[in-house]
């Protein structure tokens, strides 16, 4: 664990499945046409019901850099933020990464969550440079916590050491 106090507010890192944390949400990296589809997206349907996939059909669409919020159906979490991340080699795929966190964070204020997590956003299927994830994600979240949000913790879930590392460098970094 890893963990950077930002005034009252917390950053913290921690190893575990994002989908078992006790947050009122947690962010899903979606495709633009919101469907869940399989891998974890599946894992995310299979967990919590399939109200989530409904409601994100009624949706229809997430731009890229956009997020948009469900009920978590059954999971632990009242609420799953999904927003639509860079994916691998794209042009301008910092400056998305940091509007899809952007857009994550504006979403958790407008429903008045205080405890919210993360995933490294885009690293798995999408490749996204750890490097530049780590920065843009912990650079951001730092930004926004200590702007007067009423987010009170922030959660960066890491599944394995791949990620967890590069993160951890990054908060400590700072710290």
């Amino acid at each position: 664990m890893a963990e950077k106090q930002i005034g009252n507010k917390v950053l913290r890192l921690v190893r575990g499945d994002i989908t078992d944390m006790e947050v009122e949400a947690f962010v899903f990296d979606i495709t633009e046409d919101v469907k869940l589809g399989s891998g974890f997206g599946g894992a995310i349907q299979q967990r919590g019901g399939i109200v989530i996939q409904k409601e994100l059909d009624g949706i229809g669409s997430c731009p890229t850099g956009e997020a948009v919020v469900t009920e978590a159906g059954i999971l632990k979490a009242d609420w799953i933020i999904h927003t639509n991340g860079p994916k691998f080699r794209e042009e301008d795929e910092e400056a998305k990464l940091r509007k899809a966190v952007e857009s994550v964070l504006a979403r958790a204020e407008e429903k008045g969550i205080k405890r919210l997590a993360f995933p490294p956003i885009g690293t798995g299927l999408y490749q996204v440079p750890l490097d530049l994830c780590s920065r843009v994600m912990v650079d951001t979240i730092s930004q926004h916590l200590a702007n007067g949000s009423t987010l009170e913790e922030v959660l960066i879930v890491a599944p394995d050491n791949r990620e967890f590392n590069p993160f951890k460098a990054k908060i400590e970094e700072g710290a």
